[in-house]
């Protein structure tokens, strides 16, 4: 259950136009309570919903679409009505506040939301666009009534099939287009912020007459972290990890560990990169996984920030998950081949979990001539269930899935999740670093946009487990925001709930404090140069007001463009450079596993 729903009622969305019927109060199948149309009341939420036999085809995308949980609902179960004899699908974790009241339309919303976030909210329209158009699905995006906005993110009522007849507030389409979906944005164009009227109109015009998904993205990207790098932006990071109160041995490694460090640290990692990593395999092997895997991701993260400062221009959102991922494949590998050498088998092999969160620094050249630092982009990277939240005083929200046999079952629309929950291997990984080769590793990578105040809460199941952070996370938010607790104390408190309450486990905390409401001092970005140096410029210490116009006036001619395949040519290099420096590390934690992947190599060479 959303920790923002009661414990006593648990409101749902009931799908259909029978459902649409019922009128309020009605009382069906002896337990759903009409609310209002389609908003339901489950009075007996702690016995299990009736699930079909055989789960009818409405049911299948919203099972595909588990992976974006963040923005589409799930279903809970279905109720068989008594006088139509048809069943009617209930969701869950649709955007229901407390109340039973439905979360704001977007076009409700519009007018009061800040143009950085009117964009953002565009931005996440259109990543939906192609998984949903793909299930036959991309309707959903089409009807304003169906979008709905809870603080920066855009939720979905419900998921409306393409080709279906038309019913009252149901837009769907038989072959919608970006077209159609440019049609609908214009609707609030008028209504937006001055500074980004025009290049909305530009962008949903280009929509209109057939401009590729690609152009429309790069396009809207542009927009986005123009103005989302015209915010003050203060990152805090503060990290901790304990054996627990059952545990011999510690498996968990995280980044940065500050809790109780005598010194904070202060190199170009920190506070912009965070890591949680929960070891597999025992003493010797989950312990080595872990500490493998967070030495080896800071040396290349580092260099990756290195080499992106020194870019011209921004690198694109799926360019930058490319290279994050092929970071983490080559982590895998180091630990995989550390494995093959060891002669570890199955279960005896090691690995680790990971959640990691990159906040990049790109310059972003401004309408005007000014440049700007940071475009307030954090990617998170994530393989197996440590999790990453992000916390305001308002919400909790889960930002990444499991990788695990429950996320593997409903993905593939073979169960829903409280039928999945009955199997005993449920809970087990279904993907983790080292345990196979990089090839057959999918990591999941996610751009956000730190455009608000909040608390990103990275941590291992240790915290995790049986839902410890959504009952936990209102007793620490609006404390530590207000700057009434610190940072370390709502950290060593989380540990010693989770010591309480989950003592079974190692638990790691990495609790990033993201602050952009007030001018705050800019955080350098890896390579810059430095006040009086000859390359130093005006421009890059501080942001004037700004207008921003059309898009084709954005980019100027003079500018050196990025050379994608030169940059992935640069990246590969310093991939393998710092590999270098991870084996001398490798080296000195086991000589003899690396001396055998030495031996290993220079077989296959000869």
């Amino acid at each position: 259950m959303s920790s923002s729903q009661s414990q006593e009622h648990r409101y749902l969305w009931a799908v259909g136009e029978i459902a649409a019927q019922k009128p309020p109060g009605t009382i069906v199948s002896d337990r759903y309570q009409v609310i209002t149309p389609h908003i339901w009341a489950d009075t007996k939420p702690q016995t299990e919903p009736y699930v079909s036999a055989l789960l009818p085809d409405e049911a299948l995308p919203y099972l595909h679409l588990y992976a974006h949980r963040l923005h589409v609902p799930q279903v809970y179960g279905f109720c068989r009505d008594e006088v139509s004899d048809r069943e009617i699908l209930l969701l869950e974790n649709v955007p229901l506040k407390n109340t039973g009241d439905l979360q704001p339309a977007i076009f409700e919303a519009w007018t009061q939301a800040s143009a950085v976030r009117q964009v953002y909210w565009l931005w996440q329209i259109l990543q939906l666009w192609t998984p949903l158009l793909e299930l036959n699905v991309a309707s959903s995006l089409l009807s304003p009534d169906n979008l709905r906005v809870e603080g920066w993110r855009v939720r979905l009522k419900e998921l409306i099939k393409d080709s279906e007849d038309s019913v009252h507030t149901r837009a769907s389409f038989l072959n919608p287009s970006l077209s159609n979906l440019g049609q609908c944005w214009l609707v609030w164009v008028p209504e937006s912020k001055a500074t980004i009227v025009d290049s909305l109109t530009a962008i949903c015009a280009a929509m209109q007459q057939g401009a590729s998904f690609q152009a429309v993205s790069a396009q809207l990207n542009q927009l986005l972290i123009e103005q989302s790098a015209q915010l003050p932006l203060r990152l805090q990071v503060v990290g901790a990890t304990d054996v627990g109160a059952v545990r011999s041995h510690n498996e968990d490694t995280c980044y940065p560990v500050t809790a109780h460090a005598r010194t904070q640290p202060h190199d170009e990692l920190s506070p912009r990169l965070a890591i949680v990593c929960d070891g597999i395999g025992g003493h010797e092997g989950g312990e080595v996984a872990s500490q493998l895997a967070v030495q080896s991701l800071q040396l290349q993260i580092k260099a990756l920030l290195t080499e992106i400062a020194q870019q011209s221009e921004p690198m694109p959102p799926d360019l930058l998950a490319e290279q994050l991922a092929a970071i983490v494949r080559v982590v895998n590998n180091m630990i995989s081949t550390q494995n093959d050498d060891q002669e570890r088998e199955s279960r005896r092999r090691m690995g680790t979990t990971l959640v990691m969160a990159l906040q990049i620094p790109q310059r972003v050249k401004l309408p005007g001539g000014a440049v700007a630092n940071n475009a307030h982009e954090l990617y998170l990277v994530n393989v197996g269930d440590s999790r990453a939240y992000w916390i305001t005083p308002r919400y909790c929200h889960q930002l990444t899935v499991d990788d695990d046999v429950v996320t593997r079952e409903i993905k593939q629309g073979r169960s829903l999740y409280r039928d999945v929950l009955k199997r005993p291997d449920a809970g087990a990984l279904t993907q983790a670093l080292g345990t196979r080769d990089g090839q057959f590793l999918n990591p999941s990578v996610q751009r956000f946009i730190l455009e608000e105040d909040g608390l990103l809460l990275l941590c291992s199941d240790g915290l995790s487990d049986n839902e410890l952070v959504e009952q936990s996370w209102r007793d620490y938010a609006e404390l530590v925001l207000k700057e009434k607790v610190s940072l370390e104390s709502a950290v060593q408190s989380w540990i010693d709930l989770a010591n309480q309450k989950n003592g079974h486990d190692n638990t790691s905390i990495v609790l990033t404090y993201c602050h952009v409401s007030s001018p705050l001092p800019e955080m350098r970005l890896p390579g810059d140069v430095k006040a009086g140096d000859p390359l130093a410029s005006s421009s890059n210490m501080s942001l004037p007001e700004v207008e921003v116009p059309a898009l084709e006036e954005i980019v100027s001619p003079k500018r050196k463009k990025a050379n994608p395949l030169g940059l992935t040519i640069r990246i590969i290099l310093m991939l393998l450079l710092s590999g270098a420096v991870g084996a001398g590390i490798w080296y000195s934690v086991d000589p003899i596993g690396f001396q055998q992947l030495r031996d290993s190599v220079e077989k296959r060479l000869r």
